[in-house]
């Protein structure tokens, strides 16, 4: 069987402050989302731009990093995985949201919190964690 990759890069800047909330057995999760855009000029040389959001899930220690020194509308680099979750609403209508559940993140230019180059970039390993028992 052949191994696949999800992996996802992105630099932005941060939509809303990072909201945490806790598992019910405890374990940080904190959710932020992040504007990424991008500019071109058309074949007629008109200036075009465009702004793809993206909802990011941060656990454990990262979770607490994030909450702790991030700020609306601060530049960040997230590195980590796509996942698709759905759930049924209310209504009982189904639906979906794409997450980047992110596994490291470096603050970018403006850090408005004063860090240690070492705090600066975080790795915590998503792997032990049952993203699905927390759902947001």
């Amino acid at each position: 069987m052949s191994r696949g990759l999800n992996k996802v890069m992105i630099i932005g800047n941060l939509g809303r402050d990072p909201e945490m909330r806790y598992t019910p057995s405890g374990r940080p999760v904190t959710t932020f989302s992040v504007a990424v855009s991008r500019s071109w000029k058309s074949p007629s040389g008109e200036s075009r731009s465009e702004t793809e959001w993206f909802k990011i899930v941060a656990w454990g220690r990262l979770a607490e990093i994030c909450n702790e020194f991030l700020k609306k509308g601060q530049q960040v680099y997230v590195e980590g995985r796509l996942k698709t979750r759905q759930w049924e609403d209310k209504e009982g209508q189904k639906r979906s949201t794409v997450e980047l559940i992110a596994n490291e993140m470096t603050m970018l230019g403006d850090r408005r919190s004063k860090t240690s180059e070492e705090d600066s970039s975080v790795e915590d390993s998503p792997l032990n964690v049952d993203e699905d028992e927390f759902p947001f």
